[in-house]
C-alpha cells in the first residue's frame, strides 16, 4: 500500500489474517522505503 500527504510517500506492509471467523487485517510496517528492508 501507498499513499502521500507529503513528500515522501508513504508505506505500508500488511497481511490477513483470521480471528474467530473473521478476516483482519494486520498492519506490519508503516514508514518510507527503508520498510522494504530486512524484515
Amino acid at each position: 500500500m501507498t499513499w502521500s500527504f507529503a513528500s515522501p510517500d508513504g508505506r505500508a506492509t500488511f497481511s490477513f489474517q483470521q480471528i474467530d471467523g473473521e478476516l483482519q487485517v494486520l498492519w506490519r510496517r508503516i514508514g518510507t522505503h527503508t520498510i522494504y528492508k530486512s524484515p
